[in-house]
């Protein structure tokens, strides 16, 4: 069932949860998520990433996924992630994307505003929920590598709450993803997160429901406090692209050298262990393993 960014966001906040928002620059990737979404009857955020464009482009990946979402059994929404620039924004627009991320949390506030506001006005025509970005996850936003910028990365700028109160009033955005301590990409230590941010930006916002980016490799005891804390939406994708792959190497590693490799297995192999990774992260985001 296809669902825009607003509604199921509301879904978030009625229940009390937070969506899963699963990356999908692949069809094993799409198959795994939304197969684990029905198998739990809980509400998913299918996404793509304006980076992911040299691995496949939107062009060719964006259509499968509504299509995919449309014949779902639960709601799903189908969202840009990391929209750089409008001209992206308004392809997904146009292939039926039913929720956008612009992302200039790397510009100067102004430049951010205006053009957050013109993605606002663009989405309005598609019937289309907004998220936009305040502040910034450090060296790592565009998602690219295998490794996280860690904790002393001196780049990150935490969102403040009261400079987001403004943005929000200004621009009319359904959602605001905030820095307040994750960062995409591995962990290479453990993660200091100031949840009085997230409470802040719910308070002065009149309730924006926020959004963590780099939501790979964070317990689930911090997954609860964030969630309790106003976060409705949790950005996945590292560790479960990691958990494909160390499930096909470890199955190549057990085949017997004159054994022959098929591509099929392969697939076959790494679509099952992503299945199992997003599940458990859905449990945990939907409170069901407290």
């Amino acid at each position: 069932m296809l669902v825009n960014l607003r509604e199921i966001l509301a879904i978030a906040e009625e229940r009390s949860i937070a969506i899963g928002s699963f990356n999908t620059p692949s069809l094993e990737s799409l198959v795994a998520i939304i197969g684990a979404a029905e198998e739990l009857d809980l509400p998913v955020i299918i996404q793509f990433a304006q980076c992911h464009e040299p691995w496949i482009p939107v062009s060719v990946m964006g259509p499968i996924m509504v299509e995919h979402a449309k014949k779902a059994s639960v709601p799903v929404c189908v969202h840009l992630d990391h929209g750089e620039d409008l001209t992206y924004l308004k392809k997904a627009l146009e292939i039926g994307f039913t929720g956008i991320m612009y992302d200039g949390s790397t510009l100067p506030y102004e430049q951010n505003l205006k053009n957050t506001r013109a993605a606002v006005e663009m989405a309005s025509m598609y019937d289309c929920g907004v998220e936009a970005e305040l502040g910034s996850m450090g060296k790592r936003e565009s998602g690219a590598g295998d490794e996280g910028a860690g904790a002393d990365d001196d780049t990150k700028i935490y969102t403040d709450p009261v400079q987001a109160r403004s943005f929000v009033v200004e621009t009319g955005v359904d959602a605001l993803a905030c820095s307040f301590g994750t960062t995409h990409g591995i962990y290479l230590s453990e993660p200091k997160l100031d949840f009085d941010v997230v409470k802040n930006v719910r308070s002065e916002t009149d309730g924006i429901p926020v959004v963590m980016h780099g939501g790979s490799g964070v317990s689930a005891k911090d997954f609860h406090t964030c969630i309790k804390a106003g976060v409705k939406k949790i950005n996945y994708f590292t560790y479960m692209d990691k958990s494909g792959g160390s499930a096909v190497k470890e199955y190549i590693d057990s085949l017997d050298e004159k054994e022959p490799l098929f591509y099929s297995s392969i697939v076959a192999t790494g679509t099952k262990a992503m299945k199992e990774n997003v599940k458990a992260a859905m449990k945990t985001f939907a409170l069901m393993d407290m």
